[in-house]
């Protein structure tokens, strides 16, 4: 079933290229339920068949040409679902109010809700205590790492916190490294392990090859750090004494989130998603954030995983425009938080999607998923969700990147880059390991 819909004067309503503050989803909600002047829904329309006055007819065919061709390379399977609008104004749908299978789509979902909770600049904090005094650059008693659920502690991380307290004074800890709270590292949330791993990472001397590569690509200067655990790794759920040393905080949310995006880690997802609450805290988060009906979002788990987590082409879309919403005031964009073409790898590194575009690709077994806003001369910033079912991936890839480029040269390309998808973060450089996100206390 395709529909078409009409476009008239709500471009007047919208500014930061189709997104407009307002009131929490009050903008969205009218959006769903036709309730915005100017904006007229069209009747379910057989295929091919087309009746709606002012429809974006080129868009159309466009889409009717993408279909065929899949249906011609016989790339497809079941339900294929596709929304593009324009700002909030809808231009074509194929089943985009229909439930399917959005692989790691659902990482918008948990980037919305993660933004809602915490905020773009929130940062995760990781505590060290001791439990003895400081003598001779030994810790007379147990180091603590106390975790705050920080999804991006990795070797860098971990480094850093080794300088400080060697910065502290502190080169061998007489007792056990004890671990408590929530505390994963390198995407590792078993405690004994995560514990082990920043055992090792503590100690320049005990590192292996891949730590040692990774080290070499941090910072010019960085000290290589020397604490050496003489005790254990344990795990404890509560540890009632102690005196704080330093705190490590994270990455901002929004750095962490571009890397989550970048490499649509499906760890760090559900990591963020645990914090929140669980799968269906970050659904019901993210269907109120974007003003989505709740039959068109379900999640099972916050990265994905799984043909369980299912949404609509349309709430894919709406998730998107909550995220830009949502960064109005923080001097960041959804570029900030997504892939973007031409400038980021990752899960972009082979694909030929417009430049300048910024995405959330999805891949499960027999889905390939791909959403995001593409600027356009003609139509500002469209907004578009695709989910394919088949298991051709490259080809279904491709067909998906020649759709959207096709779309461009319909619309003609946008002669400057809007403020609304310009970059701030650089994802190829993250500051992991920079050392001015080590709060050192000695017990204050």
């Amino acid at each position: 079933m395709l529909d078409l819909f009409s476009s008239g004067i709500m471009s007047l309503w919208l500014d930061m290229a189709g997104v407009r503050s307002a009131a929490p989803n009050a903008l969205s909600v009218l959006a769903w339920r036709g309730g915005i002047p100017g904006l007229a829904v069209s009747q379910e329309l057989a295929f091919g068949r087309i009746d709606v006055a002012n429809s974006d007819l080129p868009a159309e065919a466009t889409v009717r040409e993408y279909l065929k061709d899949l249906k011609d390379k016989n790339l497809i399977e079941g339900n294929q679902g596709i929304w593009v609008q324009a700002g909030m104004v809808p231009l074509v749908s194929q089943q985009g109010k229909t439930l399917m299978p959005g692989a790691s789509l659902t990482k918008i979902a948990t980037s919305l809700a993660s933004l809602e909770t915490w905020g773009a600049t929130y940062q995760f904090e990781t505590r060290f205590l001791g439990t003895g005094p400081i003598r001779n650059g030994v810790l007379q008693g147990d180091l603590v790492v106390s975790g705050g659920g920080d999804p991006l502690f990795v070797w860098e991380e971990a480094i850093a916190v080794g300088n400080a307290l060697n910065q502290m004074g502190i080169d061998r800890v007489a007792g056990n490294l004890v671990v408590t709270g929530n505390f994963p590292m390198n995407y590792q949330s078993d405690p004994l392990a995560a514990g082990e791993g920043l055992r090792q990472a503590l100690d320049g001397l005990s590192w292996p090859p891949d730590v040692v590569e990774m080290y070499s690509k941090m910072a010019p200067g960085t000290r290589k750090p020397q604490v050496r655990i003489s005790g254990s790794v344990i795990a404890e759920k509560f540890v009632s004494s102690g005196r704080l040393l330093l705190k490590r905080r994270s990455l901002p949310l929004a750095e962490i989130l571009k890397q989550m995006n970048v490499h649509s880690d499906n760890e760090m997802a559900q990591m963020l998603a645990d914090n929140l609450g669980g799968a269906k805290v970050v659904q019901q988060q993210a269907t109120w954030a974007a003003g989505v009906p709740a039959a068109e979002l379900q999640l099972t788990n916050g990265s994905g995983l799984g043909v369980e987590n299912r949404m609509s082409p349309r709430a894919a879309c709406g998730m998107m425009q909550a995220i830009a919403r949502n960064l109005q005031t923080t001097g960041l964009t959804v570029a900030d938080l997504f892939p973007v073409s031409g400038r980021d790898k990752g899960t972009l590194e082979d694909r030929h999607i417009p430049r300048s575009a910024v995405v959330k690709t999805g891949t499960l077994n027999t889905v390939i998923a791909l959403a995001g806003a593409i600027p356009t001369r003609d139509r500002g910033l469209v907004w578009f969700a695709i989910i394919n079912r088949g298991t051709d991936w490259d080809s279904l890839r491709a067909q998906q990147d020649l759709f959207l480029q096709k779309l461009v040269q319909q619309w003609g390309t946008a002669p400057a880059l809007p403020l609304a998808i310009t970059p701030h973060i650089d994802g190829a450089r993250p500051a992991l390991g920079a050392a001015n996100r080590s709060d050192i206390l000695l017990g204050g």
